[in-house]
């Protein structure tokens, strides 16, 4: 399950993204509330993503504004819904280009052996508001970013594992 599976059932409002990264639990959810480390991962690669505000506790809210190459923008906002954890993000999603369509995503971290796995369950308000989502292309941005927090993870462990060494 080391690549994004993603799941789109037939009638029913919801998103579920799963993958499982080669990462201890607490690193993933460092990736996910770190907004330094969030440019490095979310999104197509393609895109350069700026956080305009990223405050990760129960109300705070959440913008990202990702660029292409021609400077165009496409900006996305949120708010948090209980404190983040490991055990579960909540926050809302709502794309600036789309106002007004906006889904729930609870996202959980599971610890198994020594993988993590990352399930996201998006709720739509109806499933033409999920269906607008996947035929607006999420699937790239979404396989690019399980795939970019992949990579993002293997670098910061090995970093992690130089500066233990060095503590030796």
């Amino acid at each position: 399950m080391n690549k994004t599976q993603i799941t789109a059932e037939a009638g029913v409002p919801l998103i579920i993204v799963t993958r499982a990264f080669d990462a201890p639990r607490d690193l993933v959810f460092r990736a996910h509330t770190d907004p330094g480390l969030l440019v490095r991962w979310l999104g197509p690669r393609d895109l350069t993503l700026t956080v305009e505000r990223h405050d990760p506790r129960d109300g705070g809210r959440w913008r990202y504004v990702h660029t292409d190459a021609q400077g165009n923008r496409y900006a996305y906002h949120g708010v948090f819904h209980g404190d983040p954890s490991p055990d579960a993000i909540v926050q809302t999603f709502e794309y600036e280009g789309a106002p007004g369509q906006v889904k729930l995503d609870t996202t959980t971290l599971e610890q198994r052996g020594d993988k993590t796995v990352v399930r996201t369950v998006s709720a739509f308000a109806s499933v033409d508001q999920r269906d607008a989502m996947i035929a607006s292309g999420m699937e790239r941005g979404t396989h690019d970013s399980g795939d970019r927090l992949a990579e993002l993870l293997d670098k910061l462990q090995a970093s992690r594992a130089g500066r233990e060494g060095e503590d030796r």
